[in-house]
């Protein structure tokens, strides 16, 4: 992967030093406070208008119109004002800002503006707006900061144990926490914590599939415009990515965990779903051909 040719974001927030970052902020993520307004109508018409993807998919995707997460919490770990200097560290960096020049791009042609977000890179655990992150939990996106959080030892795990190599596979990951990002702008993620408690767990179960799975198109979104502009794509990149979705799906996690596989406690997709919805958006490069919640079969 040509990363190089991509602008470093300084959205980067390097704990990796920092002492004592493992406590708990306290009450993670909370929802309620406020019914449905004309915000979250406003977001999802102008996401329709911007990316194709039908208002009531957003709107009305879990059915009802229940509570509204309150505004973000705002975490107290004090930014670093360094940037990366270690090449892990910068490749992290390059890949999150070729996310903001195709996202900005996206959302600046349908009249609005990208919010982009803060990527901290940390190690063991650190504090969250959701609670704390632990390494254990792999690289995750918390909408209560709007933040992507990363420890780069899940690099190794991924080579290692998962047999996912290459650093396409990595900037595929970043790129799938990123795509969450822009489902928060969109109000998508509200609607899924909505549901949250409405619903039995295993449509619950069914809805993150589809939630994790536009995560996937979004990153081959990611990776289809910014080979479109940088020419990032080397041989062998689209299969190692390939490779690393096979690698996360639920059913090979499960089968080399537990030895068996059990559809219905699947959360983020099967490894087939996974490489099929990130190839979806690699070809098309399209939003709205990676409407997961209207697709009749995943």
């Amino acid at each position: 992967m040509k990363w190089e040719n991509n602008r470093q974001s300084d959205q980067v927030e390097d704990r990796r030093s920092s002492p004592g970052a493992g406590g708990m902020l306290g009450g993670g993520r909370r929802t309620g406070g406020r019914s449905l307004g004309l915000g979250t109508i406003v977001i999802a018409l102008v996401a329709g208008w911007i990316f194709g993807i039908n208002p009531m998919t957003i709107l009305g995707v879990l059915g009802g119109a229940g509570d509204i997460a309150p505004s973000a919490q705002v975490q107290t770990v004090p930014a670093s004002g360094e940037k990366p200097t270690d090449e892990m560290g910068q490749f992290t960096a390059a890949v999150l800002g070729g996310t903001e020049d195709v996202w900005s791009q996206l959302f600046q042609q349908g009249g609005a503006q990208y919010q982009k977000p803060r990527l901290v890179l940390f190690r063991g655990a650190t504090p969250t707006a959701c609670g704390t992150g632990q390494s254990a939990m792999g690289p995750f996106y918390c909408p209560g900061d709007q933040k992507v959080y990363i420890d780069l030892s899940f690099y190794d795990t991924l080579r290692r144990q998962l047999g996912a190599p290459g650093d396409f596979a990595q900037a595929y990951v970043i790129a799938h926490e990123v795509g969450h990002h822009v489902q928060n702008l969109l109000g998508i993620t509200t609607k899924m914590e909505q549901a949250r408690g409405r619903v039995s767990e295993r449509e619950y179960n069914a809805l993150s599939v589809r939630l994790e799975l536009q995560a996937d198109c979004f990153a081959g979104i990611w990776a289809h415009h910014n080979d479109k502009s940088k020419g990032i794509i080397e041989p062998g990149d689209v299969e190692e990515a390939m490779n690393a979705a096979a690698a996360i799906g639920d059913d090979a996690l499960q089968r080399k965990s537990q030895g068996m596989v059990v559809p219905d406690s699947f959360t983020h997709g099967s490894s087939e779903q996974r490489q099929r919805w990130f190839n979806t958006g690699l070809r098309t490069g399209q939003v709205q051909a990676c409407d997961t919640f209207n697709a009749r079969t995943l």
